[in-house]
Parts: structure tokens; C-alpha cells; sequence
């Protein structure tokens, strides 16, 4: 009896050490280099269901997975529970802006099971596990990754989710072809493994007919079909059969939830509004956007449609889209993403006269899911950071009160990370 009692005092301090720092890593947003399945992503090692598992594609290292805590944080501890593809050497790192690594944690013998690090000091917003050696000649596969310690910010903002947003996806081309883009940002936005996936227009080349739909945007894009938003582009028009009638046929209902082929739906306390920018020149759509965000409820709101009011590129600004911008601007919007021109870039706060302005609307191009990409030929004022040629797609970060986003390139580098902004 005094054995067991001398054993449970020595328990103590062990089990109220790490108790110490609460977890912070439980339903964070989660991404990998590469999954072996669609039901094998990144959130399934945060979702606190141990039967659950994230699993990388075999055979390859590096591979590695990663988690946003939400804002800067101090880790004290992490808890591995590798599956039976475990890693015989990885390093366990933490990161301020998902660039820049620093390791925490090193092992170079990991025989599997479960490997418990406490005692760290890492600071940053982003963890991840980094495989360099595999333990069996399958891939990387972990149940859970349990992050503690306390976020230096507070706890995350209330209501965050992630979006992943592109437009101009899919040129005529498989992943046989070296060359072809589409596959390689399916790829990434796959890893991220957002809450939605919003597509700007153009989404398939060149006449987006049904069965090109089928033969290329399927096999990519496709994959997260169920969970993606989209609107149409220009090219979305040229379909032989009709105007947007393989865009129709493809997404169905997705596209036209309300029977058009405008719409609008709510996430946390953001409200979407995804319009068709083939059809702005007809007044029943901006009608119907005036009534929608008369009735609106939320305290944030994000809008976007293909053709870009403002541009630094080849197909520059679009005057078609002012109307628009006036009837969000007089709401309060706060965000638009458009797509066209093929190539990234973000705009400082602006009214739809493009005058600078502190409650104006933030626009973002974000064209390089996949086509041919444009030069930059004409900065427009306001415009505060141009990409062109890196094939990539936006990760959104939205909370209750605000949003913030990096543009991510196809080979998983983050090339631009925008101001943290606060809804009107």
C-alpha cells in the first residue's frame, strides 16, 4: 500500500506539469505535403478522434504536416500517436509565418507508438512534423498530434475558418504533362484542406464544355467538388451547347442553390455573396444584390465574381464590375476576389472610384489556378503587392471580426502574406 500511495504522489507532478498548458491545437486548420486519400487529410490528426489518421503518399520523403494555431504561441509540449507507417527520423518545428522553420524537437531513431516531447520552448503560430526518414516503406501516418502551451495572442479568434480561393483553373492538360499547372494547385489547395473552396471563373478551358469539365477540371479541382462555391468566367459563355451550359451541367445545384446563377450563403459571421459578372449590365441582378445585403444579418461581408474593376494586368481594369462595387461599398462589404487576369495581386482598402479610403473595399486578383500566366503591364495606384508566372492559390483566414490571407504557390511556398483587417 505505501508503495502504491509513494507512486502516486511521484505521478503527480508529471501528470499536473502537463496539465500545466492547455491544448491549443484541437480543430485548428491543418495542412500536408501530400495525402494518400481524400479521407486521410491533414485535420484528421487534430480532430481529437483517435481513430482517425492522417497518412502521406508512400514511398517518398520529405514529407511533412502542419497545423495553424490561430496566432503566436509559446509550445511547451507535443504528443505524437504514429500509425504503423511511423518515421524513423523527422524533426518537430515551429514557425511565425509558415516560411521560416525552426526545429524543437529532433529524433533520429523513432521506433513508432506514441512520442511525447515535453518540456519545449518553441514559439510561433505554425507547427509541423517533418519526415525525413521513413520507419517502413510505406509513407508517414500519425492518429493524432496533440499541441500544448498557451497562445500568446489570447485564444483564437472566435468563428475562424479557412477558404482557399482561385480562378482560371483548367487549361487543357492531365498530369501526364509535365507543364500543366492545374493539377499542381489541386494538389496544394487539396493539403490545406479548407472549410470551402471558392473558384473566380474560367474555372475550365476553353469553351468550358461538359465534357471538358469531365476530362480536366474533374480530375483535379474535382476532387473537393462538394465543398466548392463557384462562379463563372468569360469563358464559362463560350460553350457551343449554351452560355453556361456544361458550367451548369458540371456543379448543378452547387452553382445555382437559388436557382441563378448569382447567390449568396453565410459562414460564421461572414456573408458571401458569389455573383456571375457575365451578367452586370441586367438590372435583375443587382437588384437582387441590393435585396440580399438589405437582408443580411452578418457583420462581415466578402463578394466575388470573374472580372476585375481594378487590375495591373493584361486585361486591366473592367468598368462593368463599378456598379457592383457602389452597391457594396454603400453596404459595408469589406472583401472581393475576382479572377481574368492570370496572376495574383492585392489592393489597399479603396472606394469604387479608387480613391484610397480606410472603410473602403479590399479586392484581390487571384488568376493562377492553372492557366497561361499573364505579365504585369500597367500598375493601377493602390495596388500594394504583383505576382506573375508562380501558379498558386489564396488561403483566407476569416474570424468573427476580421480576415487576412497569404498567396501560397503551387509548390507549397507562401510568397505574400496580406495586413490583418478588421470587418466594417
Amino acid at each position: 500500500m505505501l508503495a502504491l500511495v509513494v507512486g502516486l504522489l511521484l505521478a503527480l507532478p508529471e501528470r499536473a506539469g502537463a496539465a500545466a498548458d492547455p491544448l491549443i491545437s484541437h480543430g485548428k486548420p491543418a495542412n500536408a505535403s501530400s495525402t494518400e486519400t481524400s479521407s486521410l487529410g491533414a485535420r484528421n490528426a487534430f480532430d481529437g478522434d483517435p481513430a482517425t489518421r492522417w497518412a502521406s503518399a508512400e514511398g517518398t520523403d520529405p514529407q511533412w504536416i502542419r497545423v495553424d494555431l490561430g496566432s503566436a504561441a509559446t509550445v511547451s509540449r507535443v504528443k505524437l500517436s504514429w500509425e504503423a507507417a511511423y518515421a524513423k527520423a523527422y524533426r518537430v518545428e515551429v514557425s511565425a509565418d509558415g516560411a521560416a522553420w525552426t526545429p524543437v524537437a529532433t529524433e533520429a531513431a523513432g521506433n513508432g507508438g506514441t512520442d511525447d516531447w515535453t518540456g519545449l520552448s518553441g514559439q510561433g503560430r505554425y507547427l509541423r512534423v517533418y519526415g525525413t526518414a521513413r520507419g517502413t516503406t510505406y509513407g508517414y501516418s500519425l492518429f493524432e498530434i496533440e499541441v500544448y502551451g498557451t497562445l500568446d495572442g489570447g485564444q483564437p479568434p472566435a468563428g475562424a475558418f479557412t477558404v482557399v480561393a482561385a480562378g482560371d483553373i483548367a487549361a487543357q492538360c492531365t498530369a501526364s504533362d509535365s507543364s500543366c499547372a492545374h493539377p499542381k494547385t489541386a494538389a496544394l489547395a487539396r493539403r490545406i484542406d479548407p472549410k470551402l473552396y471558392l473558384t473566380m471563373g474560367d474555372n475550365q478551358y476553353d469553351d468550358a464544355r461538359i465534357e471538358d469539365y469531365r476530362a480536366y477540371y474533374d480530375k483535379t479541382w474535382g476532387a473537393f467538388k462538394a465543398k466548392t462555391r463557384p462562379v463563372p468566367g468569360n469563358h464559362e459563355t463560350y460553350d457551343p451547347a449554351g452560355a453556361l451550359a456544361g458550367y451548369k451541367a458540371y456543379y448543378g445545384s452547387l452553382a445555382f442553390p437559388q436557382g441563378k446563377s448569382y447567390y449568396s450563403y453565410d459562414e460564421g459571421n461572414w456573408h458571401f455573396v458569389a455573383l456571375d459578372s457575365n451578367s452586370f449590365d441586367q438590372s435583375a441582378q443587382l437588384n437582387w444584390l441590393k435585396a440580399d445585403l438589405a437582408a443580411n444579418s452578418k457583420r462581415c461581408v466578402a463578394a466575388y465574381w470573374h472580372h476585375p474593376l481594378y487590375s495591373s494586368g493584361g486585361h486591366g481594369n473592367d468598368p462593368v464590375s463599378r456598379p457592383v462595387w457602389k452597391i457594396l461599398y454603400a453596404a459595408k462589404a469589406d472583401l472581393v476576389l475576382n479572377g481574368h487576369d492570370h496572376h495574383y495581386e492585392r489592393f489597399a482598402p479603396q472606394d469604387p472610384d479608387g480613391r484610397a479610403k480606410a472603410d473602403g473595399i479590399v479586392e484581390i486578383v487571384g488568376g493562377m489556378g492553372g492557366a497561361e500566366p499573364y505579365p504585369i503591364e500597367q500598375v493601377q495606384p493602390n495596388s500594394q503587392k504583383r505576382i506573375s508566372g508562380q501558379y498558386g492559390v489564396l488561403k483566407l483566414d476569416f474570424t468573427d471580426s476580421g480576415y487576412g490571407w497569404t498567396y501560397v504557390t503551387a509548390d507549397g511556398q507562401v510568397k505574400d502574406t496580406s495586413p490583418k483587417y478588421n470587418c466594417h
